[in-house]
């Protein structure tokens, strides 16, 4: 890693009710918790002393509050491709309900009937990777695991499948970048949840 090359900090929101739960939540508007909201401060914490040259936030309340509590909100400009993958007739299921019903069933592999395809999710994580690589400094994103997942998979040339061997946390920090130059585009770490406390 180059301290010369920008790097793109990936925030997931803060803990909800269905994230405890492992409820699929994509676009249901849920908030966050209480323990959320202070695990989102925590994460102001690790980020402080950062310089960021733009920061980008879902429009679901979860990701914008964890940003606010963060300590951005007022400087983050709102990205509906943030937003998490839509999960249609899965929306507020779990894995194992799911399974019963379509055994092997699996999110990045599969998709979600009525909601998105792993390549309509991989497009839009497309759309934010082509945008992030015309930012010359460095970018703080607030969005969903799996939608992050997904980018991550594409920031490194992988099919959005991929982004299933990508686990994230919530209130966790990753952080995607290059080595040597602009052409070799890595992760330089991962579900960093050192920021998060009880």
């Amino acid at each position: 890693m180059s301290e010369n090359l920008p790097m793109i900090y990936l925030a997931r929101h803060g803990e909800t009710a269905w994230s405890i739960a492992g409820q699929h939540t994509g676009l249901t508007d849920l908030p966050l918790t209480q323990r959320g909201e202070r695990n989102a401060q925590r994460l102001g914490k690790r980020l402080a002393g950062h310089v960021f040259d733009r920061i980008f936030a879902s429009p679901l309340q979860r990701a914008a509050r964890t940003c606010e509590l963060a300590g951005f909100g007022d400087m983050a400009q709102t990205d509906p491709d943030l937003i998490e993958w839509n999960y249609g007739e899965y929306e507020g299921l779990t894995t194992p309900q799911i399974q019963a019903k379509y055994p092997g069933w699996q999110l990045f592999r599969d998709g979600c009937p009525s909601g998105e395809s792993p390549g309509e999710v991989g497009a839009r994580a497309d759309r934010v990777a082509s945008r992030l690589r015309d930012i010359p400094g460095n970018v703080l994103l607030f969005s969903s695991g799996h939608f992050l997942r997904v980018l991550a998979a594409r920031w490194l040339g992988l099919e959005p499948a991929a982004g299933r061997f990508l686990m994230l946390r919530t209130a966790s920090l990753s952080g995607l970048g290059y080595e040597h130059d602009l052409s070799l585009p890595v992760i330089e770490f991962w579900d960093d949840t050192g920021c998060v406390g009880e």
